[in-house]
């Protein structure tokens, strides 16, 4: 059980950073910003959802991705710093981890809990990074029992944070959600940092 929850609090702390549930708050708020509280209740229950199945689709498949493309574990955690240092870059700097043009497509749609919101907002190519290199390091029950429980739970604070947006976003206001935004991309910036560095240490067996 030890390892159940040692790979539990390791997908946890791993991926609640990156996946950032407090930071989608404004962009969900504005893209249901004509919805009334039980749709954006369904929406925020279904994007819950998807992030889930697109993370744990991902982990299970990710050795296989790697397999199959032929790129070493030190390769993928260079790669996956890369794109978590732009996420986190892009938070500091008060940019939007989705375009413009993204978040007006999505005010059109009736559907926006898959695209934009889980894909590419949410669970984008930082989290699915993070995955699959959850994924290189072992399939004992255990283990893949803890992770997918980890990434369940990240779900769930996904799920929370958009059912309760709008109250937040009235207690913290747009100044809180900016300094919470920029606190969790300092985190995510380290992670990234720490990533192309053991990343670097594995491929050139430092």
């Amino acid at each position: 059980m030890e390892s159940f929850f040692t790979a539990l609090a390791l997908a946890f702390v791993a991926l609640f950073p990156i996946v950032d549930p407090p930071g989608a708050i404004p962009v969900f708020c504005s893209l249901t910003v004509n919805s009334n509280s039980k749709s954006r209740n369904k929406t925020a229950l279904k994007t819950s959802v998807n992030v889930f199945f697109v993370l744990l689709v991902f982990y299970l498949i990710g050795e296989f991705i790697l397999d199959f493309f032929g790129i070493s574990m030190g390769v993928l955690k260079i790669a996956g710093g890369i794109v978590v240092m732009n996420t986190a870059w892009e938070m500091l700097t008060s940019k939007e981890k989705i375009s413009g043009e993204v978040q007006e497509e999505g005010k059109t749609k009736e559907d926006i809990s898959f695209a934009p919101m889980a894909l590419p907002l949410l669970s984008g190519p930082g989290a699915i990074g993070a995955v699959i290199g959850l994924s290189m390091q072992g399939y004992q029950a255990d283990y893949i029992l803890g992770i997918s429980t980890g990434i369940l739970l990240i779900a769930v604070s996904v799920y929370i944070a958009l059912l309760l947006s709008i109250p937040l976003m009235k207690i913290l206001g747009k100044t809180g959600i900016e300094i919470l935004k920029k606190t969790m991309g300092f985190f995510i910036l380290a992670i990234a940092v720490q990533l192309i560095v053991s990343g670097i240490t594995i491929s050139f067996k430092l």
